[in-house]
């Protein structure tokens, strides 16, 4: 047992330590909110106010939605196909490259350098697809002769080619048979290890992460490529671990603490997300803070531009992910659960007794 002086006004908390979960004690009153959230002495009520973090949800996906309606999602050449500039140049930067064909008219280009020293090839793409024949061709060479221009090249030293979208939808397509897949095991799995109400709750909060990050995806105008839908389909492993650690606590408690009636299912539910909020917090900080790093040096200081599409899309669904996580999905499994006679029957007996049960004062399962 840890304790922190004075002993008086003290309180027992389910502390996670090296070793598993423990009992602590901590002083209540003297305790910083850092201490009471690595002992798992926080008191949040992530249930009773999961109304409103239903509703921020509803209004961020809405919103997505009519954007999505509106102008719909904006694909990279990869999807609806566009032009390539390739120019073999040891001198020419990425931020040059992308400055003139931003100053050519030629918005949301893609610029990457391959090779290296004599080998080194700038390569720019971008889609040109909205303009007639005779106008891409002739934006075509004008940018060609610009990039030619600015590396000390003849305008034939650029090669020109057009990049058709049958890689992107290959992607798409084999992408979507991954994440049909991915349900149905997911579903198998967690019907099978916990039960089918918590395979009910993870698989909102997965369609509630990807309905999120498609909206945003859709309000903020970010390119969609195949690195995006890679990116979404990784995301989908992070959030369900989060979850499936709530889950896991949550089967603990009810073991110890709701089926005897010491307690009802919704604040087994708060009690198990304060158990765990430290090691789901540190598990996405974790896991953002180098993708912020690479996102921000690699693509916006170093200019490695392949690098953004992947990043954002990470950055954005793991964040998702760890919302929903504490706000969605463990709260969605406490009204599955409320609506169980059982869990009605020790509500109400609880509720008779008009002495409700302090989580933090009761022993770890």
């Amino acid at each position: 047992m840890a304790t922190v002086e004075p002993p008086q006004a003290t309180e027992t908390a389910v502390g996670e330590e090296a070793d598993g979960f423990r009992t602590k004690t901590i002083d209540a009153s003297e305790a910083s909110w850092w201490r009471r959230l690595g002992a798992g002495a926080t008191h949040y009520p992530f249930v009773h106010r999961s109304r409103y973090y239903f509703v921020i949800s509803f209004l961020v996906i809405v919103a997505g939605a009519a954007a999505l309606s509106a102008r719909g999602l904006n694909f990279g050449i990869s999807f609806k196909g566009g032009v390539s500039w390739d120019v073999p140049s040891a001198t020419l930067t990425v931020a040059q490259a992308s400055k003139i064909v931003a100053h050519a008219g030629v918005t949301q280009a893609t610029v990457v350098t391959l090779g290296s020293h004599s080998a080194r090839t700038v390569e720019i793409q971008a889609g040109l697809t909205k303009l007639s024949g005779a106008a891409r061709t002739a934006k075509e060479n004008q940018v060609a002769s610009l990039l030619a221009a600015k590396a000390h090249l003849p305008s034939s030293a650029v090669a020109i080619q057009f990049v058709g979208p049958t890689w992107g939808g290959q992607i798409t397509s084999s992408a979507v048979k991954a994440l049909i897949a991915f349900f149905v095991g997911i579903i198998l799995y967690i019907s099978i290890r916990f039960e089918w109400k918590m395979a009910a709750a993870a698989f909102i909060a997965v369609i509630h992460d990807l309905l999120v990050t498609v909206g945003i995806y859709a309000l903020s105008g970010f390119q969609v490529t195949p690195s995006t839908v890679i990116a979404v389909l990784t995301i989908l492993g992070y959030s369900l671990y989060d979850t499936i650690v709530v889950f896991d606590r949550i089967k603990e408690n009810v073991g110890g603490l709701v089926d005897p009636g010491k307690m009802n299912y919704s604040d087994a539910v708060d009690l198990s997300e304060n158990q765990t909020l430290a090691r789901s917090l540190n598990t996405s900080l974790v896991a953002v803070i180098p993708i912020l790093s690479v996102l921000i040096l690699g693509a916006y200081v170093l200019g490695a531009t392949t690098l953004k599409n992947f990043g954002l899309a990470l950055v954005v669904g793991l964040t998702s992910g760890a919302y929903s996580s504490l706000f969605i999905a463990a709260p969605l499994l406490a009204r599955f659960k409320e609506h169980e006679r059982r869990y009605r029957q020790i509500r109400a007996r609880l509720e008779r007794r008009n002495a409700p049960v302090e989580a933090e004062g009761l022993p770890a399962s």
